[in-house]
């Protein structure tokens, strides 16, 4: 088995992916490591996003000899046969040859192009123009740095994506509040000025009483920073419904698996909770035989 395993690493086809990969890796790198830097300013790390799709799309487009080429020079480095690449492989003779396919050079380019595509798309998934629109908006409303991320047209933009809250005839009051805002926690107060977050601008204005002067941007303060708390329980739960509700539970009510994902994503409060205390709740919801 050992010996098989080196076969298929020294083959041409396994070199060929690991080098797919390393290029992607090396494109996505600074954005996977900048997202999850918690001091990350959102308006950088939409630019990496952006940064990060384009040099995608001109790997798509343009590097495919290239990676051709870095492969074909490792091999021959290390004594790897490299095939012909126009000529088409059957299948081996033995039984874990026969399991793998050998790929002629018109599948390796549908590998190519499948990776990448793959990885655009779930770039385009996570950063969506909506999403995208939610971050620099958010973005545009944080203090940081004597408000200089700030945006008018990307809160704007943010405000439309709550109607219920922000009508047209409150979009149009936001637009002049919003002139008249950032003058003043610019120019005139000071209490504005070393501000790190979207929570300290929210304490800070009700502590000036500036927030019942500009109640609608308070208000998008507010949701701003809800915003992520809601997005964030959503996907957690998502995720882990998938360890929840398994095979062995595929039958499982709405009632008891809402139970279940309460248990399994809070799991930190639980584990403050004693066994014991569990255990005498449980004996006392009714009348038992034996004691648990």
């Amino acid at each position: 088995m050992a010996k098989s395993l080196v076969e298929d690493i020294r083959s041409y086809e396994f070199i060929y992916m690991l080098h797919l990969m390393l290029k992607i890796l090396a494109i996505t790198y600074d954005l996977n490591m900048a997202l999850q830097r918690k001091d990350q300013d959102i308006v950088s790390a939409m630019k990496l996003v952006d940064f990060t799709k384009r040099k995608l799309q001109s790997m798509r487009e343009s590097e495919w000899n290239s990676l051709v080429e870095d492969v074909s020079l490792f091999c021959e480095k290390n004594g790897i046969m490299i095939p012909e690449m126009n000529e088409k492989y059957g299948l081996g003779k033995s039984k874990r040859k026969s399991s793998s396919v050998i790929y002629s050079h018109h599948l390796r380019v549908e590998v190519f192009y499948a990776v990448i595509d793959l990885q655009l798309s779930e770039l385009n998934n996570r950063f969506s123009e909506v999403n995208t629109d939610l971050l620099l908006g958010m973005a545009s409303l944080s203090p940081e740095n004597s408000f200089a991320n700030y945006d008018k047209n990307r809160i704007m933009k943010l405000a439309t994506y709550y109607p219920n809250e922000f009508g047209a005839s409150k979009l149009d009051d936001l637009s002049f509040d919003l002139d008249n805002y950032i003058y003043y926690v610019r120019e005139v107060d000071k209490a504005f000025s070393n501000l790190k977050g979207l929570g300290d601008l929210s304490m800070a204005l009700v502590k000036s009483n500036m927030h019942k002067t500009w109640g609608l941007v308070y208000l998008l303060v507010k949701l701003s920073l809800i915003l992520p708390v809601a997005t964030a329980t959503v996907e957690r739960a998502f995720s882990s419904m998938k360890f929840i509700k398994n095979d062995l539970r595929s039958r499982i009510s709405d009632g008891f698996l809402n139970d279940c994902l309460v248990c399994y994503i809070e799991d930190e409060v639980f584990e403050s909770v004693p066994n014991d205390a569990i255990i005498d709740r449980f004996q006392k919801m009714t009348t038992r035989r034996v004691q648990l």
